[in-house]
C-alpha cells in the first residue's frame, strides 16, 4: 500500500512492469511461481488505487486487496521457493508450506464469513479483518511467507527473505503512525530482487548434462 491513490497506480504499473519482464528471463518451470510474485504484486498496488478512489468501505476492490494479501501471499510464496528448490532441499521447506496452507485456509475462511473494510486514515489505509488468535495467525503468516525464503538456499532468496522481514517491521511501525504509508516501497525493492534471481538461475541441464533444457 501508498500513501495514495496516485502512488498505488503507478507504483502497481512499475511493479507489474517488473514482473513481465521477470517472467520473460525465466529459464526453469519450477521457477514460474517466484518469478509471477512482481506481478501479483504489482495488481495488488492498482487494486488498492482503486480502494483509495471508493472511499475505502467493503467494496469489491477491498475484498480482492483482502483476498491477494491474506489467503494467497501466505501460500504463494512456500509453494514458490519448494518448486525453485532443489529436491535435496525440499523437506525442510515443507514446514513453511504447511504453516502457509493452514494460514491461508484459515484466513480464506474468514474473509467467506465476515467482511473485511477499508479505511482511510491520514496517508494510510487501514483494512480490519475479524481474526481469532490473530498473533497465531500473524506468526503463521510470518513463518510461510518470510521463514520459507530465509531457509532457502539461494542467497539472493535468503537476502530477500531479510528484507521482507525487517522492511516489514519498519513499514508496520510508520504505518501505525498513520504519517505515511511504505508498504509499496518494500513491494517495489522485493520485486527488483526477484528480477535478479530469475535472471540470474541457470538453464536446467538435460539428463546426459548436453545441454541444458528450456522451459
Amino acid at each position: 500500500m501508498c500513501w495514495s491513490a496516485t502512488a498505488d497506480l503507478w507504483t502497481g504499473l512499475g511493479i507489474g512492469a517488473v514482473g513481465v519482464v521477470s517472467l520473460a528471463s525465466v529459464r526453469r518451470p519450477g521457477d514460474v511461481p517466484l518469478a509471477a510474485l512482481p506481478l501479483l504484486l504489482g495488481a495488488h498496488q492498482v487494486v488498492e488505487a482503486a480502494v483509495w478512489h471508493a472511499g475505502g468501505g467493503t467494496g469489491p476492490a477491498t475484498l480482492v486487496w483482502a483476498v491477494i494479501a491474506l489467503p494467497l501471499l501466505p501460500l504463494l510464496v512456500p509453494l514458490g521457493v519448494l518448486a525453485a528448490a532443489r529436491p535435496a532441499d525440499r523437506p525442510r521447506l515443507l514446514v513453511p508450506l504447511a504453516a502457509g496452507l493452514v494460514t491461508a485456509s484459515v484466513l480464506a475462511y474468514r474473509l467467506a464469513v465476515r467482511p473485511v473494510s477499508a479505511e482511510i486514515r491520514g496517508h494510510t489505509l487501514g483494512y480490519a479483518v475479524d481474526l481469532p488468535h490473530a498473533p497465531l495467525v500473524l506468526t503463521g503468516y510470518l513463518l510461510a511467507t518470510v521463514g520459507a525464503l530465509l531457509l532457502a538456499r539461494d542467497r539472493l532468496l535468503r537476502t530477500l527473505g531479510l528484507l521482507t522481514g525487517l522492511g516489514a517491521a519498519v513499514c508496520a511501525l510508520l504505518w501505525r503512525t498513520e504519517f505515511v504509508s511504505t508498504w509499496c516501497a518494500l513491494a517495489a525493492a522485493a520485486s527488483l530482487l526477484l528480477l535478479a534471481w530469475a535472471r540470474g538461475r541457470r538453464p536446467v541441464a538435460s539428463p546426459d548434462g548436453s545441454e541444458p533444457v528450456r522451459p
